[in-house]
């Protein structure tokens, strides 16, 4: 019997990509390259969240080729809190709360939570907020780039530090304990406006 190689990065991005499409089938997908990571492919929890990261990216480039007008924006938009709510809450529950009991990686897994908050209080203040005007699509952009910036540090450097400390077993084990949690978080996620006074 012939051993199924790994699957290639770009294989693994446009299945997160195509997960994103079915939100909405008909707007593009605009994406560029995207950072460089060891971690995507691997059967382990940082593969999974990369997974995840992936599809937010897509969903992320939908919304801002999305016309004011459109259903899509604030179907998408739904769709891209929803997840990432799921994902951060499922992921402080699985990766970090472990990860903050080891000194060593402390920081890291303080600096992906207090991001999380920031990242929930900006969604907050895009749903208070009229999605038709221009404005909105200035501070969405503004929510991208925290995300991105949020992601890519993860991706190349929080994992990095985490993995150190964790067995493959432990990651392994998150990475069960990720997708549980994850489904129970999103379905439970609510988009809360507020508008931010900052």
């Amino acid at each position: 019997m012939k051993k199924q190689s790994k699957p290639r990065a770009t294989e693994l991005k446009s299945a997160a990509f195509a997960k994103a499409k079915r939100v909405a089938p008909r707007q593009a997908i605009h994406i560029g390259s995207t950072p460089a990571t060891k971690f995507r492919g691997d059967a382990a929890i940082f593969g999974r969240l990369v997974e995840d990261h992936d599809r937010h990216r897509a969903l992320f480039s939908m919304i801002a080729a999305s016309d004011a007008g459109s259903p899509d924006r604030a179907k998408l938009f739904r769709e891209l809190v929803h997840e990432i709510k799921g994902h951060a809450a499922a992921e402080e529950q699985a990766l970090w709360s472990t990860v903050l009991r080891h000194p060593e990686s402390t920081d890291a897994g303080r600096h992906a939570v207090a991001e999380h908050k920031k990242i929930d209080d900006l969604f907050a203040d895009l749903a208070a907020r009229n999605m038709k005007r221009r404005g909105w699509l200035q501070r969405f952009g503004a929510a991208k780039e925290l995300y991105l910036h949020h992601i890519r540090e993860e991706e190349q450097e929080q994992f990095v530090e985490s993995q150190k400390v964790l067995t493959v077993a432990d990651q392994r084990y998150m990475r069960r304990v990720f997708e549980r949690r994850k489904r129970e978080e999103k379905a439970n996620a609510r988009v809360t406006p507020k508008i931010r006074l900052k």
